[in-house]
């Protein structure tokens, strides 16, 4: 008796990244270094990721090399997401410069209901495309007064890695692209694989705050204390009630100074840091372990389900037993009683 054939594995997610005169070389590459390291628990890669142009002909990298791609547009109109990075060649685009027309084309050939991203002023291509137009976005903090002068209709966030609005993804300067293409595996494939490939790539699986904790202000004097082994005693404790004066009174601090210079290094307040620890614990649990809801809640410090329910909701948009059917599709639905 012949043994039966195993199962094809399924078709990897195609990523088309598209190089533009005078892409910076790190952010062209960075797609394809952080997708490149996401697997199933078989081994098998999840996504398909291709280079290309607009035109399918050469770019030149700001870097001075040349940049030789196998795909042109038709990579874009077969993708599954399709990623912009930067362009140092573009500068007129800030200043109401139109797209070069072999762009405009390549960009129309996009499916509709194609996932777009864009890394750090990769923004400026998409907001010259009307892509953005009445929709939140992100770009690197230095470029936003511009960005703003010059795209009026994009509601823009300067203060955040990324923003995802759906079908449109946008992320901030530089390393927020690693950010970004690490969030998006992880709400594809779950955090164990998002982590998987963090550590493969040797960088952090998220990154706390925003934007504002890199924008250029006076360095505090060296002899100031930080916040940062308060953040590590906090992060064992998140299944315990914390309240912001015990943080003060850890990290030696008034309860003014210490909501400051917290803010001032993380972007955010403590209350908003600790609350989005404990969301990223119970994404965890709910992705690989068959713990009740209650249970997730009360290890993850949210205290109750309704609780766990409200915070989801209102930062996902998801419940907990939706989230986790996501990851986890033959759990077993919840009894009521």
């Amino acid at each position: 008796m012949d043994s039966p054939t195993p199962p094809r594995p399924p078709r990897p997610h195609r990523i088309a990244v598209l190089a533009l005169e005078g892409v910076p070389p790190f952010e062209l590459g960075m797609p394809s270094r952080v997708f490149g390291n996401a697997f199933d628990e078989a081994g098998n890669p999840l996504y398909e990721v291709t280079v290309c142009t607009a035109d399918g002909e050469p770019v030149t990298s700001d870097a001075g090399f040349t940049v030789g791609v196998r795909s042109g547009p038709e990579a874009l109109a077969a993708a599954d997401t399709v990623v912009v990075p930067p362009t140092h060649a573009m500068d007129g685009l800030m200043r109401g410069a139109p797209l070069p027309p072999e762009l405009v084309d390549a960009l129309a050939s996009i499916r509709p209901g194609t996932r777009i991203v864009s890394i750090c002023t990769g923004s400026c291509v998409l907001a010259a495309a009307g892509l953005l137009d009445g929709r939140p976005a992100t770009t690197h903090w230095a470029h936003a007064p511009a960005f703003q002068r010059a795209f009026p209709l994009v509601k823009l966030d300067e203060d955040v890695l990324f923003v995802d609005d759906g079908d449109i993804l946008t992320s901030a300067g530089v390393a927020a692209g690693v950010d970004l293409c690490l969030y998006l595996i992880r709400g594809d494939h779950g955090t164990a694989v998002a982590n998987r490939a963090a550590r493969l790539c040797v960088v952090p699986p998220w990154r706390d705050g925003g934007q504002a904790q890199y924008i250029d202000r006076p360095v505090p004097e060296p002899t100031l204390a930080t916040t940062t082994a308060t953040r590590a005693w906090a992060l064992e404790r998140l299944s315990e009630p914390i309240a912001l004066a015990e943080l003060a009174a850890h990290a030696r601090m008034s309860l003014r100074t210490f909501t400051r210079r917290f803010r001032d290094e993380v972007g955010m307040t403590p209350v908003q840091w600790i609350t989005g620890q404990r969301l990223e614990v119970a994404r965890q649990l709910l992705e690989a372990s068959d713990l009740p809801v209650d249970l997730v809640a009360h290890r993850s410090g949210f205290g109750s389900a309704n609780s766990l329910r409200q915070h989801m909701r209102s930062t996902l948009g998801i419940s907990p037993i939706a989230y986790r059917r996501t990851f986890q599709p033959n759990s077993p639905a919840p009894t009521h009683h």
